[in-house]
């Protein structure tokens, strides 16, 4: 543990895998880079599926509500931005097509429309974490192998030594994370715990429900597992960055 300034930095582990969801509660994809912006890991959760027939203030189609929304592959065809959907039947589509909105609004069984928001398209806060010691705990507790999809994380943490233990995270609320090794590195400041929902039951390949899982959050950590942050200083993140806890 060193000192920088008032503040203490600890060396807690490192980014075991990066996450994006360019569409929202499709499937996401895997990088081993990825730049952390003012809104989050640049190109996540910008497009979503709008329920028309909602008045509500949560107007999003999301995988709680449609479960085989998990199955739609979002690809990025020489763009930054993905321009095709691979659909549950293997079929590729435009995105912005007629053809896929008609499809999940019938899959739906309510009609549909995609939205664009360059900020993102966010449920709590724009930047999601969670330890690989959570995740291994919950499968434990839960008689389940668990995929890290299921929590849909944008980073996943490796930690080591006195940190490598489950919900952790928890103890990291109103505290700094710091990416890489140089000083002035990317960061996020840590916001709140994540409140789950009944998006961690499905398995992120077949949308198949385990209740179990939820259960468990519930039962042994108040429903938390994983936290959420904003960007305090933007920056690339790349697998394998050592990551730093620092207390202001």
């Amino acid at each position: 543990m060193a000192a920088q300034g008032k503040n203490i930095m600890q060396e807690i582990g490192f980014i075991k895998a990066i996450y994006r969801y360019p569409v929202k509660s499709m499937a996401g994809e895997r990088l081993a880079e990825a730049a952390l912006g003012w809104h989050g890991i640049e190109g996540d959760r910008r497009f979503a599926f709008m329920r028309t027939k909602e008045t509500g203030g949560f107007p999003w189609l999301i995988g709680s509500r449609f479960p085989g929304l998990l199955r739609y592959q979002p690809i990025s065809q020489n763009a930054a931005e993905p321009t095709h959907i691979v659909t549950p039947d293997e079929n590729i589509l435009e995105l912005r097509s007629e053809v896929l909105r008609e499809e999940i609004s019938a899959a739906y069984k309510s009609p549909v429309a995609l939205f664009q928001l360059n900020h993102g398209i966010f449920d709590e806060a724009m930047i999601s974490l969670i330890n690989v010691a959570t995740i291994d705990e919950i499968g434990r507790m839960s008689g389940s192998d668990l995929d890290p999809r299921r929590f849909r994380p944008n980073i996943l943490l490796e930690t080591n030594g006195t940190t490598a233990a489950a919900f952790e995270e928890d103890k990291w609320v109103g505290k700094i994370i710091a990416f890489g090794k140089e000083n002035d590195g990317p960061s996020m400041s840590v916001m709140q715990r994540d409140a789950r929902c009944a998006m961690i039951n499905f398995d992120p390949d077949t949308a198949v429900s385990t209740p179990q899982i939820l259960k468990t959050v519930v039962r042994s950590n108040q429903n938390n597992a994983g936290i959420y942050g904003s960007t305090l200083r933007s920056g690339l993140i790349s697998e394998g960055d050592p990551v730093f806890l620092i207390e202001v």
